[in-house]
């Protein structure tokens, strides 16, 4: 059974737009001059049958609106001019005038809308000034306000539209920087904890094989783990990115009822980790669940790749408006020596701008009694979007 959705009735798009724009001008302007072919004659048949060549001249030029928007807009206009000065109906036929300089203004081309719309208003005065009394000042007056108010509209379509394309090019900009952000704290996080872990292994391999047999087979045990839910997370993160059609992805967004997961991979690095939670911390927005999330694997990444800590101890502080969470290592610094390769990273920056996100701040710097400190302030006001089923 069809789904509502693609029941509903669907606007033609394109070039099928444009044929339907001037089929239907055709037809109203078409019956608006049926009396050109029925009773008494006022005109040769053969003017009649000119005329009406220029009706579908008029209407047609409309078919290439979208692509050449002033050049179907003079050819509407100049036909419209010969039928009027040639034919002894009068006729609709200005309509077609009308809607393209409404379509010439909103491809923003309003100069070459006013240009054209004064050129037929200079024709049409010029003409009643030398006696025409088909059109008398007050209907110079009232075609001049149609034009204006047409010009007027299109201008104000093409803004509308322009803006339109300026916030999906914004919002496409801030979904890169957030799919960015997450493959940051998930390959970071993970391909750290292989590092540590590999490192530790070959280490104690080296130094004695025999009794370091036991302790490497850990630390790749581990490894393994890391590996395994880092291709998890990346599934998750990318499905995004999935084609039109395909299934979204089931897997949660992680949150802070997670962070087990992280303590325990930090305690296989050699890393001793303590959470305290006091006040209101769950259950959180998803956005400010995710962000407190990823400010805790990013700051206990860079406390296993650069502090050369023993310990750290993450706090957890909410009162219902906003979460406080604070990770403070007692790490030395990075060791001396060119250790390091590659250029910075980013992890506060990324930490800190996912705070800014949600409209919180992140501080980072050395603590008082030695060591590291993190912390970060997310406002936990509760919308629509926020409150919506984890994917």
């Amino acid at each position: 059974m069809p789904s509502p959705a693609r029941s509903r009735l669907r606007l033609p798009r394109g070039r099928a737009a444009d044929a339907a724009l001037a089929s239907g001008l055709f037809l109203v302007v078409g019956l608006g001059t049926l009396r050109s072919l029925i009773g008494d004659r006022e005109e040769p048949w053969a003017v009649t049958a000119a005329n009406w060549v220029l009706i579908a001249v008029a209407c047609g030029a409309l078919y290439f609106s979208s692509r050449r928007p002033v050049a179907a807009a003079s050819v509407a206009a100049l036909a419209t001019a010969v039928y009027y000065v040639t034919s002894a109906y009068d006729g609709p036929l200005l309509l077609a005038v009308v809607v393209a300089l409404f379509l010439v203004a909103a491809a923003g081309r309003l100069h070459a809308a006013a240009v054209i719309a004064a050129l037929c208003l200079i024709g049409t005065a010029l003409g009643t000034f030398r006696g025409n009394g088909d059109v008398n000042q007050v209907a110079l007056f009232m075609l001049t306000g149609w034009f204006v108010a047409m010009i007027t509209l299109g201008g104000l379509r093409h803004s509308h539209l322009v803006r339109a394309r300026e916030n999906e090019e914004r919002a496409a900009a801030q979904e890169r920087l957030r799919i960015a952000r997450e493959l940051h704290d998930v390959v970071g996080h993970h391909l750290s904890l292989i590092n540590v872990q590999s490192t530790a292994a070959l280490r104690r391999l080296t130094k004695d094989p025999a009794a370091g047999a036991e302790q490497a087979a850990e630390a790749l045990g581990a490894v393994k783990e890391a590996s395994r839910e880092a291709l998890r997370e990346l599934r998750a993160t990318l499905g995004v990115l999935r084609e039109a059609g395909e299934a979204a992805p089931t897997a949660p967004a992680p949150g802070l009822d997670r962070i087990g997961e992280l303590t325990d991979a930090a305690g296989a690095a050699g890393l001793a980790v303590t959470v305290h939670r006091t006040g209101h911390t769950g259950p959180l927005p998803v956005e400010a669940d995710l962000a407190a999330y990823r400010i805790v694997q990013e700051s206990l990444t860079n406390v296993a790749r650069h502090a050369r800590a023993a310990r750290a101890d993450i706090h957890l502080d909410g009162d219902g408006d906003r979460l406080t969470v604070t990770v403070t290592d007692d790490g030395r610094g990075p060791a001396a020596g060119p250790a390091r390769t590659g250029p910075p990273g980013s992890g506060i920056t990324g930490m800190r701008e996912r705070a800014r996100a949600l409209g919180g701040d992140l501080t980072a710097g050395p603590a008082p009694g030695g060591g590291f400190t993190v912390r970060a302030t997310l406002p936990l006001a509760r919308t629509t979007a926020t409150e919506g089923p984890r994917r």
